[in-house]
């Protein structure tokens, strides 16, 4: 197994790593409700307070962040675990936002599609075609849970549409094949992951029912595995964060499972590339409050405005 390096500990439950130029990677913590940074000696700082629940992050144009904000989560915390549970009394709302991270100011662009509410937004990628495609998990109560779904918008805040509907597992990581022309989801809790054919912003092409959504199925993973978070690489390869087995899980563009890479807790939960050649993991160890990093076997894809 390739080292694994501690960058940083200590963090409240962090996901959404966005490794930035300067080596340093700006990551959520959602439980401390704030987008921090972690500078290349480990020393963190706070970049926004957005409240709610910052989830999925990632560098959007002029060099502004965009934020899932899922709202908020309920927490349970003992010993060395700290893990979300179900729709909080204060929840505040899933919204998508941006922030400029000179400043730290935060800027609303969408809480709702077509006058129904954003649920819990999870997990976003951007196109070169002007805006991004993020999924909603949808927030879990007591007796019941919201279905989650995918939407692409307008990077201006300006347009919103519902792509695909319902995700019944909750759609969670999400990526863009190398061409741009594939959409990948995946859907937490059956451990599937899912692939579109994209028509245009907004416009995927559709399976016929019974498949509810439309997606194509890329893989259904092995066992109890629930899934998370998502990076694909310059090869097209699709990267998953994968719960319970406590992995990253790596499948090829036609569903076949080519690597695992086990990680030292149950709850990996997000991957980006980064550092030179974009050889460089970088994943978060979400209930034990870790950053960390490792060589990787292939180099990660080159998103739309990330630097150079």
């Amino acid at each position: 197994m390739p080292e694994l390096k501690v960058l940083a500990e200590g963090l409240r439950f962090p996901e959404g790593p966005v490794a930035l130029p300067d080596g340093s990677v700006a990551l959520v913590e959602i439980a401390a409700q704030v987008v921090s940074r972690i500078a290349p000696d480990g020393t963190r700082s706070v970049i926004a307070s957005p409240g709610g629940g910052p989830n999925g992050l990632a560098m959007g144009p002029d060099g502004q962040l965009y934020l899932c904000n899922n709202g908020g989560f309920g927490w349970h915390e003992e010993p060395g675990i700290l893990r979300p549970t179900h729709q909080p009394e204060d929840y505040s709302g899933g919204r998508i936002e941006r922030i400029d991270p000179a400043t730290g100011a935060v800027t609303v662009l969408y809480t709702e599609c077509d006058g129904r509410p954003l649920r819990g937004p999870n997990d976003l990628v951007f196109d070169n075609q002007g805006g991004f495609w993020f999924t909603d998990l949808g927030k879990v109560r007591a007796r019941d849970r919201d279905h989650g779904g995918v939407y692409w918008a307008a990077a201006d805040g300006s347009r919103i549409v519902e792509a695909a509907h319902p995700i019944p597992g909750g759609g969670n990581g999400i990526g863009l094949s190398p061409d741009g022309r594939t959409l990948y989801v995946a859907e937490t809790e059956t451990g599937r992951l899912w692939s579109w054919e994209i028509l245009g912003p907004g416009e995927l092409r559709k399976q016929p029912w019974p498949v509810v959504h439309g997606g194509t199925l890329v893989c259904q993973f092995p066992g109890f595995r629930r899934l998370d978070s998502l990076a694909v690489t310059a090869a097209g390869n699709i990267c998953v964060a994968t719960l319970v087995s406590g992995e990253i899980t790596t499948v090829s563009p036609d569903g076949r499972i080519l690597h695992t890479e086990k990680m030292p807790e149950v709850m990996p939960t997000n991957i980006c590339f980064g550092g030179p050649g974009r050889r460089t993991a970088y994943i978060t160890l979400s209930t034990t409050g870790k950053l960390v990093s490792m060589p990787w076997h292939e180099p990660g894809l080159a998103l739309a405005h990330e630097a150079a």
